[in-house]
């Protein structure tokens, strides 16, 4: 990994600058008692003027001093309750369905000092996590395959983390590893299943706390330089994710550079990356023949209201003559502009909208294409939370396939789910409205019921994940999820869908879910014109309906 001299670099460089950077690092902002002295005795005073007790030694003109501090303990706690009540964070969350990105560290990562043991509760520098994850499946004629019948895979994911901050700063580290495996799967593993031992962090960090002051909440606002392997989300997730629900993760290498942070009123996120290529049973690597680069810039001053993010983000691609797909073999090159708003207006509805647009090349042909999504929802006034969300999505498909434009739109990096939980659809030729009700009779317990249904945006494009059309490093896409002629149709079909979610202790998480796709005529088409029946050869699909069955239950443990 070419990141690794450089990570060695760092740390080498870290350590013999550590002394004076732990002696700076000491010039932290403290309370001026003396500046603060006389408004503390005006307080003082008047209260001694509103019960009757003056504070003042007649004889000398000056504060008692034993009545002073008699008079401080009444008024401290006053003050901290009155500043517990004022936000200290400017960021908000959003209401839109699974659009948070996760932590950063991730959610199973705690410090040493929080994870019970006595020994261990000053340690508070050194994180470290453990992760068990086993996902039972059962797909019924799943649409994705061109074989129907029944699945019943079992998905096995672990994962650890270690990481330094503080005692070395400016100088931080982490490293994520994670092993992926896949049982009883009678299907071609690709490499959405199948990733064993390797790393998904490994990074050297310089962490400058203040160095850019303070926000006007007195959040620090830092400047952060990450060099390594990362994986991480960002924005509502639809273009960088770890996507979390697939068995292996979304990784890179390259750098990262961030002015402030996530409680700053705002910040900026620059990056540039090579995606990382999942090898299945050998340690990845970068993909060289691929760099994606970009730029986030995050407006939180107005977050009880609205949290306004602009960004870009650019993919460039030189062709690669050995490239496994069609795609990897082009010189590409997109560039996209895009914004998010999300908030809420007052406590009637909240809302989640973005647009994009792209621009570029993909081998001779231009691009030009758009995306764009709107969620509003309402949550009521009730103990069991429930809240109900409208969703439209639309991602342009390709208008004509020989017009010498490609109009299909680019998801990059971004997570499948939800857009459709048996993962038929991704955000490109789509146009996709779905309904939402979810509440939670205890803090436990959760239920979540949906319906989603699903157009082609050009009757003359791909739907994605159907038929073995998957991009994947492992199956051939034989293009039986596409007609070229549009004489398939473009209504896809339509699912519902449900889950329940139980949590029985702080670090068991479980979930049962289920949903049943029924296919529309593009479906129905594609599957009757790839049949044995119609092409009498190989390969081709099994007659067979294109209604299908999913139904799955997982277990997610932290172990420390």
């Amino acid at each position: 990994m070419k990141f690794i001299w450089f990570f060695l670099n760092i740390v080498f460089l870290s350590a013999l600058t550590v002394s004076s950077a732990l002696a700076s690092s000491d010039s932290k902002s403290s309370v001026d008692f003396q500046a603060m002295h006389p408004s503390v005795v005006r307080v003082a005073q008047q209260i001694a003027v509103d019960t009757g007790k003056p504070l003042i030694d007649k004889s000398s003109g000056q504060a008692k001093p034993s009545e002073l501090e008699k008079s401080l303990p009444a008024i401290v706690p006053e003050a901290k309750v009155a500043d517990a009540k004022k936000p200290t964070s400017y960021h908000q969350r959003s209401n839109s369905y699974a659009t948070n990105p996760e932590s950063d560290p991730p959610r199973y990562v705690r410090q040493l000092s929080d994870i019970g043991v006595e020994r261990f509760k000053d340690i508070t520098w050194l994180e470290v996590g453990l992760e068990h994850r086993t996902r039972y499946e059962w797909r019924n004629n799943d649409i994705r395959r061109i074989e129907g019948g029944e699945d019943n895979p079992f998905f096995l994911r672990n994962r650890a983390w270690i990481g330094i901050k503080d005692i070395l700063d400016p100088f931080r580290f982490a490293v994520e590893f994670q092993d992926s495996r896949v049982y009883n799967n009678k299907h071609a593993i690709t490499d959405q299943e199948r990733n064993e031992y390797d790393l998904l962090n490994a990074y050297g960090e310089l962490h400058f706390k203040k160095a850019l002051g303070a926000d006007d909440r007195g959040n620090d606002r830092p400047i952060r330089f990450r060099v390594g392997r990362m994986a991480y989300e960002t924005t509502d997730r639809r273009f960088i994710a770890r996507n979390e629900w697939r068995n292996t993760t979304n990784t890179f290498e390259g750098f990262r550079l961030n002015l402030g942070r996530e409680a700053n009123d705002w910040e900026l996120d620059l990056f540039g990356f090579q995606p990382v290529r999942r090898l299945q049973t050998k340690f990845d690597e970068a993909n060289d023949h691929l760099w994606f680069f970009g730029g986030i810039g995050t407006w939180r001053k107005w977050s009880e209201i609205a949290t306004i993010q602009a960004y870009y983000h650019g993919q460039k691609q030189t062709a690669d003559p050995n490239g496994f797909t069609a795609t990897n073999r082009l010189d590409r090159q997109i560039h996209m502009p895009g914004f998010r708003v999300y908030g809420k207006a007052g406590s009637i509805l909240d809302f989640d909208v973005s647009y994009n647009h792209q621009l570029g090349y993909s081998g001779p042909n231009r691009v030009d294409a758009q995306g764009y999504t709107i969620e509003v929802g309402r949550g009521f006034t009730h103990a069991w939370k429930p809240r109900l969300s409208a969703f439209y999505g639309y991602a342009s498909g390709d208008k004509d396939p020989n017009d010498g434009v490609d109009n299909r739109f680019d998801r990059f990096f971004g997570f499948a789910r939800p857009w459709s939980a048996d993962h038929y659809v991704v955000y490109e030729n789509l146009k996709a409205p779905k309904l939402r009700f979810e509440f939670s009779p205890t803090q436990k317990l959760g239920f979540e019921l949906g319906y989603g249904a699903y157009w082609l945006a050009s009757k003359t494009d791909r739907m994605f994940d159907i038929l073995d059309g998957n991009i994947s490093n492992t199956v051939k896409d034989p293009g039986f999820n596409r007609d070229r002629t549009g004489q398939s149709g473009d209504f896809g079909g339509h699912a519902f869908e449900g889950r329940i979610r139980y949590q029985p202790t702080s670090r068991i998480n479980t979930i049962l879910g289920y949903t049943h796709f029924t296919s529309g005529e593009f479906v129905n088409n594609r599957i009757s014109a790839n049949s044995c029946a119609t092409l009498h050869k190989h390969p081709c699909v099994d007659q067979r309906s294109g209604d299908t069955d999913f139904l799955y239950f997982e277990v997610l443990i932290s172990l420390l």
